[in-house]
Protein backbone atom coordinates (compact mmCIF):
# COMPACT_ATOMS: atom_id res chain seq x y z
CA UNK A 1 0.00 0.00 0.00
CA UNK A 2 0.99 3.50 -0.62
CA UNK A 3 1.99 5.62 2.34
CA UNK A 4 2.05 8.98 3.76
CA UNK A 5 3.98 11.44 1.61
CA UNK A 6 3.11 9.69 -1.64
CA UNK A 7 2.21 11.19 -4.57
CA UNK A 8 -1.74 9.66 -4.53
CA UNK A 9 -2.14 7.98 -8.00
CA UNK A 10 -4.59 10.24 -9.94
CA UNK A 11 -8.19 9.69 -11.33
CA UNK A 12 -11.10 11.90 -11.77
CA UNK A 13 -12.38 11.77 -8.07
CA UNK A 14 -8.70 13.13 -6.89
CA UNK A 15 -8.15 15.48 -9.90
CA UNK A 16 -7.84 19.25 -9.66
CA UNK A 17 -8.63 19.68 -5.89
CA UNK A 18 -9.27 22.54 -3.84
CA UNK A 19 -10.00 20.61 -0.34
CA UNK A 20 -8.53 17.23 0.60
CA UNK A 21 -10.78 14.32 0.09
CA UNK A 22 -10.81 11.26 1.58
CA UNK A 23 -10.67 8.39 -0.33
CA UNK A 24 -12.65 5.26 1.14
CA UNK A 25 -12.13 1.77 -0.38
CA UNK A 26 -14.68 -0.64 0.21
CA UNK A 27 -16.40 -4.38 -0.37
CA UNK A 28 -19.89 -4.82 0.40
CA UNK A 29 -19.78 -8.28 1.95
CA UNK A 30 -16.99 -7.15 4.38
CA UNK A 31 -17.78 -6.76 8.04
CA UNK A 32 -15.32 -4.15 8.94
CA UNK A 33 -16.54 -2.06 6.20
CA UNK A 34 -19.82 -2.29 6.98
CA UNK A 35 -19.00 -1.35 10.72
CA UNK A 36 -16.42 1.77 9.39
CA UNK A 37 -18.93 3.39 6.67
CA UNK A 38 -21.75 5.15 9.03
CA UNK A 39 -18.59 6.19 11.13
CA UNK A 40 -17.22 7.77 7.86
CA UNK A 41 -21.04 9.26 6.70
CA UNK A 42 -21.19 10.83 10.57
CA UNK A 43 -17.60 12.58 9.90
CA UNK A 44 -18.74 13.81 6.86
CA UNK A 45 -22.03 15.12 8.19
CA UNK A 46 -20.34 17.11 10.95
CA UNK A 47 -17.72 19.07 9.31
CA UNK A 48 -15.25 16.06 8.04
CA UNK A 49 -13.73 16.46 4.59
CA UNK A 50 -14.96 15.18 1.28
CA UNK A 51 -15.23 11.89 0.87
CA UNK A 52 -15.12 9.39 -2.23
CA UNK A 53 -15.99 5.84 -1.13
CA UNK A 54 -14.27 3.35 -3.92
CA UNK A 55 -16.66 0.09 -4.25
CA UNK A 56 -14.92 -2.91 -5.47
CA UNK A 57 -18.34 -4.17 -6.29
CA UNK A 58 -20.67 -3.35 -9.13
CA UNK A 59 -23.65 -0.37 -9.13
CA UNK A 60 -26.59 -2.25 -7.77
CA UNK A 61 -24.81 -3.98 -4.86
CA UNK A 62 -23.11 -0.36 -3.80
CA UNK A 63 -26.42 1.30 -4.16
CA UNK A 64 -27.63 -0.98 -1.63
CA UNK A 65 -24.78 -1.21 0.77
CA UNK A 66 -24.95 2.47 0.77
CA UNK A 67 -29.20 2.59 1.47
CA UNK A 68 -28.27 -0.09 4.65
CA UNK A 69 -25.81 1.59 5.99
CA UNK A 70 -26.91 5.08 5.66
CA UNK A 71 -23.59 6.44 3.49
CA UNK A 72 -24.55 9.58 1.36
CA UNK A 73 -21.43 10.57 0.44
CA UNK A 74 -20.03 10.28 -3.14
CA UNK A 75 -18.92 6.74 -4.26
CA UNK A 76 -17.17 5.86 -7.50
CA UNK A 77 -16.70 2.04 -8.91
CA UNK A 78 -13.71 0.26 -9.26
CA UNK A 79 -14.89 -2.21 -11.56
CA UNK A 80 -11.52 -4.65 -12.90
CA UNK A 81 -9.65 -2.95 -9.47
CA UNK A 82 -7.23 -0.43 -11.54
CA UNK A 83 -7.52 2.45 -8.58
CA UNK A 84 -7.50 -0.72 -5.73
CA UNK A 85 -4.25 -1.44 -7.42
CA UNK A 86 -2.30 1.77 -7.97
CA UNK A 87 -2.91 2.33 -4.60
CA UNK A 88 -1.43 -0.78 -3.63
CA UNK A 89 -4.38 -2.28 -1.50
CA UNK A 90 -3.94 -5.49 0.51
CA UNK A 91 -6.99 -5.19 2.70
CA UNK A 92 -10.31 -3.20 2.82
CA UNK A 93 -11.35 -0.85 4.47
CA UNK A 94 -8.53 0.91 3.71
CA UNK A 95 -8.44 4.96 3.89
CA UNK A 96 -6.07 7.60 2.32
CA UNK A 97 -6.09 11.58 2.53
CA UNK A 98 -5.53 13.58 -0.60
CA UNK A 99 -4.33 16.69 -0.01
CA UNK A 100 -4.95 19.35 -3.05
CA UNK A 101 -0.96 18.92 -4.13
CA UNK A 102 -1.81 15.44 -4.58
CA UNK A 103 0.31 13.82 -1.84
CA UNK A 104 -0.86 11.66 0.99
CA UNK A 105 -1.26 13.07 3.98
CA UNK A 106 -3.25 10.25 6.11
CA UNK A 107 -3.95 6.65 5.72
CA UNK A 108 -5.09 3.93 7.47
CA UNK A 109 -6.56 0.24 7.08
CA UNK A 110 -9.27 -1.83 8.82
CA UNK A 111 -11.09 -0.28 11.25
CA UNK A 112 -8.55 1.58 13.72
CA UNK A 113 -10.72 4.04 16.27
CA UNK A 114 -7.73 6.15 17.46
CA UNK A 115 -6.80 6.62 13.60
CA UNK A 116 -10.15 7.84 12.69
CA UNK A 117 -10.64 10.02 16.07
CA UNK A 118 -7.06 11.41 14.71
CA UNK A 119 -8.40 12.03 11.18
CA UNK A 120 -11.86 13.59 12.55
CA UNK A 121 -9.84 15.71 15.00
CA UNK A 122 -7.82 17.49 11.82
CA UNK A 123 -11.42 18.60 11.45
CA UNK A 124 -12.48 19.44 14.79
CA UNK A 125 -15.21 16.97 15.14
CA UNK A 126 -15.60 13.82 16.91
CA UNK A 127 -17.51 10.69 15.41
CA UNK A 128 -17.42 8.32 18.41
CA UNK A 129 -20.61 9.68 21.05
CA UNK A 130 -21.14 8.44 24.57
CA UNK A 131 -22.61 5.16 24.03
CA UNK A 132 -20.75 3.85 21.03
CA UNK A 133 -19.69 0.46 21.25
CA UNK A 134 -17.02 -0.07 18.92
CA UNK A 135 -13.66 -2.05 19.35
CA UNK A 136 -10.86 -0.44 19.54
CA UNK A 137 -9.00 -2.48 16.21
CA UNK A 138 -11.17 -5.07 13.64
CA UNK A 139 -9.15 -6.19 10.58
CA UNK A 140 -10.29 -5.93 7.37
Amino acid sequence: MIGVGSEAPVFPSVENLTAPVLLAFFKINCPTCQLTFPYLQRLADRGGPRIVGVSQDDAEDTAEFKAAFGVRFETVLDTGYPVSRAYGLEYVPSLFLVEPDGRISWRSEAFAKADLEELAGRWGVRIFDAGDRVPNYKPG
